[in-house]
């Protein structure tokens, strides 16, 4: 049983993933104009350095903001055929999905594992930064990268079969 409807390939993956990706956007955005509000979540050294170069701070997250909200945008353009180029918007976003998953499964489990001591750093860790990534910004990369997956997946073009029929895998 699925969350989301199936019509349309699943369009409403891509509106999920899209949705995940526009609020790490917003959030970069945010923290590139100045604000500090969760930055902690991310590190003390973010914070750190949006106190001491904050130019340098505001132009990097700002177009880290813009390449997150096209990352996230694209994909619902190209469900709903208002890119040229589709299956090169595709394969990039089939990357990128993977990208997402691995990188935000990945340290959700790792900095989890951290928090309930089955991985205890030589150094230590900042506990606010770890709960950050365990718990908000790892996860939700988890949950776009996973969303956008499920739409590619279901979204994908019918296959000829060798009888002469064609059959669409989507639901299989």
């Amino acid at each position: 049983m699925s969350l989301l409807p199936r019509s349309h390939g699943g369009r409403g993956w891509v509106w999920l993933a899209c949705a995940a990706g526009v609020v790490h956007a917003g959030f970069s955005l945010y923290w590139a104009l100045g604000g500090h509000w969760l930055l902690d979540t991310v590190g003390q050294w973010t914070v750190r350095l949006s106190y001491e170069a904050p130019l340098a701070v505001g132009l990097g997250l700002g177009m880290v903001s813009l390449f997150k909200l096209m990352a996230a945008v694209i994909p619902v353009a190209e469900a709903y055929d208002r890119v040229p180029w589709r299956r090169f918007w595709r394969a990039i976003s089939w990357v990128g999905a993977v990208v997402l998953v691995v990188y935000g499964g990945t340290n959700t489990v790792i900095s989890n594992a951290v928090l309930i001591g089955l991985i205890r750093p030589a150094t230590g860790y900042e506990r606010l930064a770890m709960i950050g990534h365990a718990w908000l910004w790892d996860p939700l990369f988890l949950v776009w990268g996973a969303a956008l997956l499920i739409h590619l997946w279901r979204s994908r073009p019918a296959r000829t079969r060798p009888h002469g029929t064609r059959e669409s895998l989507i639901g299989r």
